[in-house]
């Protein structure tokens, strides 16, 4: 099985440096693909080092930050040229932990998408604050009752992906960004039948006490999913 990990960067040098071993640690099947919004701190710059020595390391440079979808798509696009089985999205923060990609694997076996789930066994995240914690919560509440989109965490960013499905989607329309983003890709996924399987994970916040909301995410994310309602009511795919 080739794996591809996608990871969107900017100016996390520090945290690449360490995440890439790690990544590297699970296989030599498994490969890097950096997405770089034109960190100052030159993330990019440092993954070209890394992959002047590594083929299994890659990074695609974008001129500058332009926002958390149009990464990924342009990641995921990427990986698809290289003719990878599986491809798993996650943060360079360590939010994610690597050492939770053989179990995302090992489920993409049986199932075409699998997402690490914050609230499957309850709340497990670590580093928020509680008003950030009930808006994430109740967003993906929100998000269930409105699309009847059958997840627990549909604003998550973990996730593995066999390649017959990003292949299945239009990745050009995706016009979305930051949890809007994920929450419209998993939309897509589940209304063409693809099977979605969360696992529980533990979310750690390394940015304790700041916050990745904006008031432009929140409201993108409430009207999309009116959006993706009136879509499967007119059952466009």
């Amino acid at each position: 099985m080739k794996v591809t990990v996608v990871v969107p960067t900017y100016n996390e040098r520090e945290n690449i440096s360490n995440l890439i071993p790690k990544l590297l640690e699970h296989g030599e099947h498994i490969s890097i693909l950096v997405v770089d919004d034109g960190s100052p701190d030159g993330t990019g710059e440092y993954v070209d080092g890394l992959a002047a020595e590594n083929p299994m390391i890659s990074a695609l440079h974008r001129p500058s930050k332009m926002g958390l979808g149009s990464a990924y798509v342009q990641g995921f696009k990427r990986a698809l040229e290289t003719g990878v089985d599986r491809i798993i999205q996650m943060d360079a923060d360590f939010s994610h932990d690597p050492a939770v990609i053989p179990d995302l694997l090992a489920e993409s076996e049986r199932h075409d998408v699998v997402l690490g789930s914050r609230y499957i066994t309850g709340a497990n995240v670590v580093n928020w604050p509680l008003q950030r914690l009930f808006l994430s919560y109740f967003a993906n509440v929100y998000t269930h009752l409105v699309t009847g989109l059958p997840l627990r965490d549909s604003t998550g960013g973990f996730k593995c992906f066999r390649r017959e499905v990003l292949e299945s989607i239009d990745l050009d329309t995706i016009r979305s960004d930051g949890y809007s983003f994920q929450i419209e890709v998993n939309f897509r996924c589940w209304r063409r039948g693809f099977t979605i399987r969360e696992i529980p994970i533990v979310f750690v916040d390394r940015h304790a006490g700041t916050s990745k909301m904006s008031r432009r995410i929140v409201w993108e994310a409430m009207w999309l999913v009116w959006r993706l309602r009136l879509e499967r009511i007119l059952r466009r795919k």
